[in-house]
């Protein structure tokens, strides 16, 4: 059996029946966020953005769901694939820019190992 599953969707009833007024707002905001009806972003570009989010945050479900919703709202191929190379420069970024603060840890512990 995989780790994730696309299906793995009907265990929300369970969280629904054991947090019912978080999960009703989540929902709500989830769909406003997304979907809402004043929203000026495009939704093939909101969706497109999940997409990078759901990458970074390597979420399988929210990769196959947002994929499938940019497609969907008109996404090409080729936006999804700037939009995965988009992700993964900034998820390298991150790791070199976090390498700042490891370098000054690094120094700091050889200070203190002098003293």
């Amino acid at each position: 059996m995989p780790y994730h599953e696309h299906t793995d969707h009907h265990y929300a009833k369970h969280i629904r029946a054991g947090a019912p007024d978080a999960f009703k707002a989540f929902m709500a905001w989830d769909t406003q966020v997304l979907r809402g009806s004043s929203n000026v972003i495009p939704r093939k570009y909101t969706e497109l953005m999940a997409v990078a989010v759901a990458l970074t945050t390597q979420c399988a479900y929210c990769i196959e769901a947002h994929t499938k919703a940019a497609s969907s709202a008109g996404a090409t191929q080729q936006e999804l694939a700037e939009t995965i190379m988009t992700a993964a420069a900034l998820r390298a970024g991150g790791s070199y820019a976090h390498g700042f603060m490891a370098m000054k840890f690094f120094d700091q512990a050889e200070q203190s190992d002098t003293q």
